[in-house]
Parts: C-alpha cells; structure tokens; sequence
C-alpha cells in the first residue's frame, strides 16, 4: 500500500500542511484540531510532540509546548489520544518531534506504535541524515514510514543531494537561517534560495516552511515547491480562536 504522503503529492494544487502542537490550547483538543484541519481541506497536518528543549522552533511554538508539557502531554498520551485517529481522518498524518522523546520510548516501539495508529512519517530536526541512514532507516522502512528531512539556505548542495537520496517522500525546505515564526513576505534572497532548489532537479518534491502566514507568503512559497507548511500562524490564531476558529484560519490562506 502506498503511504499517504506519496499518493497526496501526486495530486494536483498546491499542498498546504498545518502544524499544531498536541495537547494545546487543552490536552484533549488534539483529535477535534486534526478533524477540524481535515474538514477545512488542509492537504497534510504536522502533529508537534512538545519537548523541554526545543532547538528550531520560534517562541510562538515554544510557548505552545511548554503549555502542551503543563497540561501533561506525553509520548503515551499522544498515541492513545490517535488510536482511532483513522476512523475519522484520512489525510497524511506526520509527527514531528525531537529525537529525546522517541529514544526514551524505544525507536523500534515509537515507530511501531506510528505505523498502528496510521502515522505517515515523522519529522525529527535533531536526527542527523547520516545517522538516520546508517543505524534507522532500515527500520522506519519497516513500518511504512516517511522520514522527513530539513534543508535550510546554508544546507550545502553535496549535503542536498545526500538528503534526497535517502528520502522518500518531501523534503522540508526551511524559507531562512532563523527559527520559526510568521513573516510579512519573503525577500530577494529567499526567492533565490527557493530557485536555485528547484533548479536542482531534486527527486523528491519540496515542501517550504518557517514564515508562512497568510495567503501572500504562500503563494510566494509554492511559486516553485509543492507546499507550504504553517505553524506559528495558526498556533497564534488558535490562541486567540480556539478549535472553533479553524475554519476562519484557513480560509485567510487559500
């Protein structure tokens, strides 16, 4: 059987993928933002598993995690709160985390319990492709899951390539050197990164994320990737809305 996240990048339009944290606002409002998202015709949803010490994420999504941690979200609670999760949701379903949390369950268990639940793939920032290549890759095979890897506008293009090659799904094109947050535009420079990727022929597609917030920002990432992916934005709309304002967000995106 094909993975979800394979048969939707087959599909035509631009994709849009929404990341939350789970367990935020409240600890039990994962399942209904997932049904939400999927309802609003968003393509592919990010469920973020907080973690005390996140690296790339910018205060919005930080704060958001240290909120999603008080409330008392955990790896176990997650799984349990997706058991069911594909009775209702049938898009692409992708959990991104830092590795900390996934070595401390176990890998083989972690993935294990994604490919039950119906995970698509995992996106962990702090996983080296190298590393992942030679001791995981095996493994998340094994399971049916997609490992998604970041590539930024210093990621050198010998590091790119190797990146692709062992991919099989997207690859995550982070839009600037800087941590995540929503930004007004992109400039001249990040227009020319975003060229010189597609102009590398990659084999696999490209999804653009950090600084996407409302329609113009994404169009400008799509003009020649997949995708773009929005975090900050729609956690600072689901702070002021809450779960009932979904329907709100993403109509002020496409």
């Amino acid at each position: 059987m094909a993975n979800r996240i394979n048969t939707k990048l087959k599909e035509d339009g631009k994709l849009l993928s929404i990341y939350f944290t789970a367990g935020y606002p409240k600890l039990a409002d994962t399942v209904e933002i997932i049904q939400q998202l999927e309802k609003n015709g968003v393509d592919m949803i990010e469920i973020g598993l907080p973690f005390s010490d996140p690296l790339a994420d910018g205060p919005t999504i930080q704060k958001s995690s240290t909120a999603a941690l008080k409330n008392g979200m955990t790896t176990e609670i997650l799984f349990n709160q997706l058991k069911d999760i594909r009775k209702s949701v049938s898009i692409p379903l992708i959990i991104m985390g830092y590795f900390n949390p996934m070595f401390q369950y176990g890998v083989e268990a972690f993935c294990k319990k994604c490919q039950e639940i119906g995970i698509d793939g995992l996106i962990i920032p702090d996983l080296p492709v190298d590393v992942y290549h030679e001791e995981y890759q095996e493994m998340f095979e094994k399971y049916g899951l997609i490992n998604v890897f970041l590539i930024t506008p210093q990621t050198s293009d010998e590091r790119i390539r190797f990146i692709d090659s062992v991919s099989n799904g997207f690859i995550y094109m982070v839009s600037s050197a800087s941590v995540t947050g929503a930004q007004s535009g992109f400039g001249d420079e990040q227009q020319t990164y975003f060229q010189r990727i597609a102009d590398m022929k990659l084999d696999n597609p490209q999804i653009v994320g950090f600084g996407i917030s409302n329609s113009e920002t994404f169009e400008q990432a799509t003009k020649s990737a997949r995708g773009a992916i929005i975090g900050s934005a729609f956690i600072k709309h689901l702070n002021g809305h809450g779960v009932d304002g979904i329907s709100a967000f993403t109509k002020t995106i496409r």
